[in-house]
């Protein structure tokens, strides 16, 4: 099986609001880690039913579009852009990688680093700055 028509199935079951086809993507043991933040990590199709569950009724109208996408071995690149509309009627759009662990019929794990996106305010040099003089980021980053 191409490994990409995994993410496909999975990314058409995101814009169908397919919850059964969505967690049919996963394996039952499936480890989602997010190193970016490490207290995010979970394991089990049933925590990604509650997230999408959640996702899905905050977010009717939320769309997803796989950017670009590679295969390698049994391990998938994705870069993905998922576009919906808070509550309160706000723009949500998170962007980033997934890296995806499959088996010819699951996603069996993933490195999950799809983040809101942030406007950036002040551009790159505000951002820099924010790096280098915020020490608490440095400091809640330490283990």
């Amino acid at each position: 099986m191409d490994r990409n028509r995994l993410v496909e199935r999975l990314r058409q079951a995101v814009n169908d609001h397919d919850l059964d086809t969505l967690v049919a993507c996963f394996s039952h043991d499936y480890r989602n880690e997010t190193p970016a933040h490490p207290g995010r990590g979970f394991e089990g199709h049933t925590q990604v039913r509650s997230n999408w569950q959640r996702i899905f009724a905050a977010m009717p109208a939320v769309a997803a579009t796989v950017l670009r996408s590679t295969v390698d071995g049994e391990v998938v690149w994705s870069e993905w852009e998922l576009v919906g509309h808070r509550p309160d009627g706000a723009t949500q759009m998170l962007r980033g990688v997934i890296i995806f662990g499959t088996t010819e019929e699951h996603l069996t794990w993933a490195r999950f680093y799809l983040e809101p996106v942030d406007a950036g305010d002040g551009g790159v040099d505000a951002a820099v700055g924010t790096i280098v003089e915020d020490s608490t980021i440095l400091e809640d980053s330490n283990p």
